[in-house]
């Protein structure tokens, strides 16, 4: 039995169909994580959600900004903008299936592989959180995810403030923190304020911030953290780290990492992607 970790397929059904092929993927025998942003700027976002739901109990997909961003315009949150592609899946016969299956996704998902943590995440996890605190913050946002306040929460899900932790949050700003945390973070400072400008790569960092996973201190830096969404980052594999978000949307690569019997043993596999969408335009 084999786990494979998939970076951000982006409604790029045909590339997620020829990755599966290559690693030969069997539900009945391997287990395959999805690092978030499922859908949106690529083509065929239905497809891959059905794609992904056919697998069953071999899959397990985390929640993504575009992700929950399909769930805010769903539900009147937020109007489609110009770059998305969701309007063929709001359409479709079966969306409303599709919508319940993804609220019930999660927003941070572990494992202990040979007696260390993997904890993984869409964007990344701010340096005052363990791995107990993240999962357990992404538990309270689940929870409204799967529950009757949905629509209350989506309408209250987007903005940058607050852009700090504090643990005596309530209510829809404690939600939002954590929710842009999980799904939107690249740089941060050494206390934890986030930076939502910036998107190059990880040396352009903004005056006084810094990759989130470079924080000195971080309280999840004993574990290994596996994400996608910074797709300027690419593929990195370091022993705390793993970045898996290659840009296939914008012509690059899907990525699928093969875990091994421990953490440290890593297999990259991925499939060249058409451009689905041009940066910028």
């Amino acid at each position: 039995m084999a786990l494979y970790l998939i970076g951000d397929v982006q409604g790029c059904d045909e590339a997620l169909q020829r990755l599966l092929d290559k690693i030969d993927f069997s539900a009945s025998r391997d287990s395959v994580v999805l690092l978030g942003d499922l859908v949106n700027r690529g083509p065929e976002s239905a497809a891959v959600l059905r794609r992904v739901h056919a697998l069953d109990n071999a899959a397990n997909a985390l929640l993504g900004n575009h992700d929950l961003h399909l769930l805010g315009i769903a539900h009147g949150a937020r109007k489609a903008g110009r770059k998305d592609t969701l309007a063929p899946l709001l359409a479709a016969a079966d969306s409303e299936a599709m919508l319940d299956w993804l609220r019930h996704q999660s927003m941070a998902l572990h494992r202990t592989i040979g007696g260390k943590d993997l904890l993984m995440v869409h964007a990344g996890v701010l340096p005052q959180w363990n791995v107990a605190d993240t999962l357990t913050l992404a538990a309270e946002v689940e929870s409204v995810l799967r529950g009757p306040a949905l629509n209350e929460f989506v309408m209250s899900m987007y903005g940058n403030e607050p852009a700090q932790w504090n643990d005596s949050l309530t209510g829809s700003a404690r939600l939002r923190v954590i929710v842009n945390a999980l799904t939107r973070l690249r740089f941060c400072s050494a206390t934890g304020e986030m930076d939502f400008d910036a998107k190059d790569s990880a040396d352009t960092a903004p005056a006084g911030c810094m990759p989130w996973f470079d924080v000195p201190g971080r309280k999840t830096a004993a574990a290994t953290l596996a994400f996608g969404h910074w797709s300027t980052l690419g593929y990195v594999s370091r022993p705390d780290l793993l970045s898996t978000d290659t840009g296939c949307v914008w012509g690059g690569c899907l990525s699928a990492v093969r875990i091994g019997a421990t953490l440290d043993e890593r297999e990259l596999i991925q499939v060249q992607c058409a451009e689905a969408q041009k940066p910028g335009v």
